[in-house]
């Protein structure tokens, strides 16, 4: 079984602030430390380095759904349902992390498995398309909108999507 970490965030409860009359007001100068700033950067920077290794965690649950909605398609609406909640997690996620071409490709297979999606072949093969860029992503550790080579991937999914689409009309 994978090593999981978890982490836990204790989000400050700003209401209880404004009541109690601790919440900034108009020109009140807003500061923040300097030592949790630096605390909380280096967490990032560390949760980074592992973001590979738990989004590929990710792409393989994507591949083994796909691979269900290949071998028994009188269940796809259920898996398409798996999908488009597994894409729905990882949309933000990437950006965050330095990987924004996995937040625009799972952004791009959430709206595609949306419920009003046909579950034809051609569909699968476009799910494919995605989980395929995504893999060549963070393979490749291609960070950021990718340049030259994220334009490419890019292209070459939106070519896969016209492509079977089209064969769906």
């Amino acid at each position: 079984m994978p090593k999981v970490t978890v982490r836990y965030y204790r989000l400050k409860n700003k209401l209880k602030e404004k009541t109690l009359g601790l919440a900034p007001r108009g020109d009140d100068e807003i500061s923040f430390d300097e030592d949790i700033l630096a605390q909380a950067t280096a967490a990032l920077e560390d949760m980074a380095e592992d973001y590979p290794d738990w989004v590929s965690t990710l792409i393989d649950q994507l591949a083994d759904v796909h691979r269900r909605c290949v071998d028994t398609p009188e269940q796809r609406v259920p898996l398409f349902e798996q999908l488009h909640s597994i894409a729905h997690d990882m949309r933000g996620q990437g950006g965050t992390f330095g990987y924004q071409l996995i937040s625009d490709f799972a952004d791009g297979l959430y709206a595609f498995t949306d419920k009003s999606t046909s579950t034809s072949d051609n569909h699968v093969e476009v799910i494919k398309a995605h989980i395929d860029a995504m893999r060549v992503v963070i393979k490749q550790r291609i960070s950021g909108d990718g340049g030259e080579v994220g334009s490419e991937i890019k292209a070459g999914l939106e070519a896969a999507i016209k492509k079977y689409m089209a064969q769906n009309a």
